[in-house]
């Protein structure tokens, strides 16, 4: 490993060139690291991850993909993928999603998401637990540059879904998804306050109960 990529702290924002980025996640230590880069910086998240994080990743996604399916949505949900936008921006979403006709845009056999070629995702989550002041601040403006169409933060701590529409290159904030339309947050907020007394069997059986009002 060079020099180059031996200064590189993680889970702090760095300066960096595109292509310095480039060679420094060619780490073969980095393997399961996520990786961000914009603006002329670059920022890796190294693993583990810990017991509340990966429950409320698992909840977030199940919530999407159940209001999907039930609502007969077609969609692709994907757990950790990159998306890069060549000398822009690259990002590894915890989870992200594509709907509708963008469903089946992403064809098997394709690994870094290369959005000068395809397009970006309607949907990103990061799951907040030990930075997110980062999430709403520099991932957010990272999201805007790559032109998702919404951008969800689960704040861990404070068991809530921050939720914003992204469009000309800015965000505001939402209470109801604009790209999965009648999915509001507070629904969401009354799932995640659900895992703290539930285990993801009910917590899941309730939010289908809920969807299913919905469509009645």
């Amino acid at each position: 490993m060079s020099n180059l990529q031996l200064q590189f702290p993680t889970d702090t924002w760095v300066k960096a060139t595109w292509d310095e980025y480039l060679q420094a996640i060619e780490d073969p230590r980095l393997e399961k690291a996520k990786c961000y880069y914009h603006n002329g910086q670059l920022r890796i998240e190294m693993p583990p991850i810990g017991h509340d994080h990966a429950c409320d990743h698992t909840i977030i996604m199940l919530a999407v993909s159940l209001f999907c399916i039930l609502k007969g949505i077609d969609f692709k949900g994907m757990d950790n993928c990159t998306y890069r936008k060549k000398e822009v921006g690259e990002a590894q979403p915890d989870a992200s999603y594509y709907f509708g006709e963008d469903a089946d845009a992403i064809t098997y056999g394709t690994s870094i998401i290369d959005l000068d070629r395809y397009p970006p995702p309607d949907l990103v989550i990061e799951v907040a637990n030990t930075s997110p002041s980062d999430d709403k601040g520099e991932k957010r403006i990272l999201y805007e540059a790559l032109d998702v169409s919404e951008y969800w933060i689960l704040d861990v701590k404070n068991v809530q879904v921050i939720a914003f529409a992204v469009a000309d290159g800015g965000s505001k904030r939402i209470s109801e998804s604009q790209v999965l339309p009648g999915l509001t947050i507070s629904l969401l907020n009354q799932a995640f306050r659900g895992t703290r007394q539930m285990n993801q069997r009910l917590v899941g059986a309730w939010l289908m109960e809920q969807f299913q009002k919905a469509n009645e």
